[in-house]
Protein backbone atom coordinates (compact mmCIF):
# COMPACT_ATOMS: atom_id res chain seq x y z
CA UNK A 1 0.00 0.00 0.00
CA UNK A 2 1.43 3.77 -0.78
CA UNK A 3 1.82 5.78 1.83
CA UNK A 4 2.15 9.98 2.28
CA UNK A 5 2.97 11.81 5.23
CA UNK A 6 1.01 14.46 6.37
CA UNK A 7 3.73 16.59 6.17
CA UNK A 8 4.04 15.57 2.68
CA UNK A 9 0.75 16.42 1.81
CA UNK A 10 0.90 19.18 3.30
CA UNK A 11 4.07 20.53 1.11
CA UNK A 12 2.07 19.15 -2.03
CA UNK A 13 -0.79 21.21 -1.36
CA UNK A 14 1.17 24.43 -0.95
CA UNK A 15 2.65 24.15 -4.23
CA UNK A 16 -0.33 24.15 -5.90
CA UNK A 17 -0.75 20.43 -6.68
CA UNK A 18 -3.86 18.88 -7.84
CA UNK A 19 -4.75 16.19 -5.33
CA UNK A 20 -7.81 13.92 -5.04
CA UNK A 21 -8.72 13.16 -1.09
CA UNK A 22 -11.26 11.24 0.22
CA UNK A 23 -12.03 11.58 4.45
CA UNK A 24 -14.01 8.30 5.26
CA UNK A 25 -14.17 9.45 9.02
CA UNK A 26 -17.78 9.06 10.51
CA UNK A 27 -19.83 12.44 10.04
CA UNK A 28 -19.41 13.71 13.39
CA UNK A 29 -15.64 13.65 13.19
CA UNK A 30 -15.45 15.83 9.38
CA UNK A 31 -17.47 18.12 11.14
CA UNK A 32 -14.71 19.43 14.13
CA UNK A 33 -13.16 19.56 10.10
CA UNK A 34 -11.76 18.48 6.96
CA UNK A 35 -8.69 19.28 4.59
CA UNK A 36 -9.83 21.75 2.05
CA UNK A 37 -10.51 20.09 -1.33
CA UNK A 38 -11.45 17.00 0.48
CA UNK A 39 -14.21 14.73 -0.68
CA UNK A 40 -16.38 13.32 2.74
CA UNK A 41 -17.20 9.91 1.90
CA UNK A 42 -17.73 7.81 5.33
CA UNK A 43 -15.97 4.37 5.07
CA UNK A 44 -19.72 2.18 5.79
CA UNK A 45 -21.05 4.31 2.06
CA UNK A 46 -17.71 3.35 0.23
CA UNK A 47 -18.79 0.28 -1.70
CA UNK A 48 -21.93 2.85 -2.50
CA UNK A 49 -20.60 5.18 -3.87
CA UNK A 50 -17.81 3.69 -6.16
CA UNK A 51 -19.88 5.88 -9.09
CA UNK A 52 -18.98 8.98 -7.23
CA UNK A 53 -14.83 7.82 -7.84
CA UNK A 54 -12.94 7.99 -10.85
CA UNK A 55 -11.03 5.37 -11.60
CA UNK A 56 -8.59 7.34 -13.99
CA UNK A 57 -7.50 9.49 -10.95
CA UNK A 58 -5.35 8.98 -8.37
CA UNK A 59 -6.89 9.53 -4.35
CA UNK A 60 -5.29 10.05 -1.28
CA UNK A 61 -7.15 8.84 1.95
CA UNK A 62 -7.55 10.49 4.89
CA UNK A 63 -9.57 9.27 8.53
CA UNK A 64 -8.53 9.63 11.88
CA UNK A 65 -5.21 7.85 12.71
CA UNK A 66 -4.99 5.91 9.07
CA UNK A 67 -6.19 2.71 9.69
CA UNK A 68 -10.13 3.03 8.25
CA UNK A 69 -8.31 5.00 5.53
CA UNK A 70 -6.02 2.11 5.32
CA UNK A 71 -8.82 -0.48 4.91
CA UNK A 72 -10.31 1.59 2.35
CA UNK A 73 -7.31 1.62 0.64
CA UNK A 74 -7.48 -1.94 0.49
CA UNK A 75 -10.41 -2.65 -1.09
CA UNK A 76 -10.31 0.17 -3.38
CA UNK A 77 -6.81 -1.47 -4.26
CA UNK A 78 -8.92 -4.47 -4.89
CA UNK A 79 -11.36 -2.78 -7.07
CA UNK A 80 -8.65 -1.03 -9.37
CA UNK A 81 -8.16 2.34 -7.81
CA UNK A 82 -4.92 3.80 -7.50
CA UNK A 83 -4.59 5.02 -3.61
CA UNK A 84 -2.00 6.30 -1.32
CA UNK A 85 -3.30 6.12 2.92
CA UNK A 86 -2.53 9.22 4.76
CA UNK A 87 -0.22 7.67 7.44
CA UNK A 88 -0.81 9.33 10.81
CA UNK A 89 -4.44 10.94 9.79
CA UNK A 90 -5.89 14.19 11.21
CA UNK A 91 -4.32 13.58 14.21
CA UNK A 92 -0.74 14.40 13.06
CA UNK A 93 -2.31 16.85 10.36
CA UNK A 94 -1.08 20.34 11.12
CA UNK A 95 -2.39 22.18 8.28
CA UNK A 96 -5.43 23.99 7.73
CA UNK A 97 -8.57 22.86 8.03
CA UNK A 98 -12.43 23.85 6.61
Amino acid sequence: MKEITTEELQEQLKTGAVLHMIDVREDDEVAQGMIPGAIHIPLGELLGRLDEIDQAKSYIMICRSSGRSGRACEFLEDQGYDVTNMVGGMLDWHGEVK
